[in-house]
């Protein structure tokens, strides 16, 4: 894996990522540190890649596991060292699956099987973080069960620590 990463020049804190597959994004640096917010501060990508990364896990070993997802969202809230190295300190991930008769205890499952096992971003950042999670699970009844076509939802919900 591999990355480039230019920096746009004098006068911005602005720097211009390209990945490996060929991806661009700019990122940014905040206003009080010289940037414009044109984009993503580096550590908030690093947050939203780890997120992603268990994300993909979670719809991943649920689809395996036969589960009728029709969404997956990972929110997170995370603390920071105060003294540099600013490392992450604390992370927590929300995860909000949609469904059809989406079993809990299999959400679990796969959310800790991403953290234990699968995400490399997760494993990577634990080693200064404390990770915990929780979730729910949104019941979404397809078009010809809810002739309404509001959104009826059933809400499941757990948490844990990793």
């Amino acid at each position: 894996m591999n990355c480039t990463i230019r920096w746009a020049g004098a006068d911005t804190m602005s720097f211009i990522a390209e990945s490996g597959s060929g991806h661009s994004f700019v990122m940014d640096g905040a206003p009080e540190g010289g940037g414009r917010n044109l984009g993503p501060r580096p550590m908030e990508v690093v947050l939203s890649g780890t997120a992603a990364c268990t994300a993909y896990d979670v719809v991943l070993i649920l689809r395996k596991s036969g589960q009728a997802i029709t969404g997956c969202e990972v929110q997170t809230d995370s603390d920071r060292a105060q003294t540099d190295p600013k490392v992450f300190t604390r992370i927590h991930m929300h995860f909000k699956v949609r469904g059809h008769n989406v079993k809990p205890n299999l959400v679990q499952r796969a959310i800790g099987l991403s953290h234990e096992k699968y995400c490399s971003a997760t494993k990577m950042l634990g080693l200064t973080a404390d990770i915990s999670h929780s979730f729910e699970v949104v019941e979404e009844l397809g078009a010809s069960q809810d002739a309404a076509g509001a959104s009826n939802a059933a809400v499941k919900a757990g948490e844990t620590g990793v």
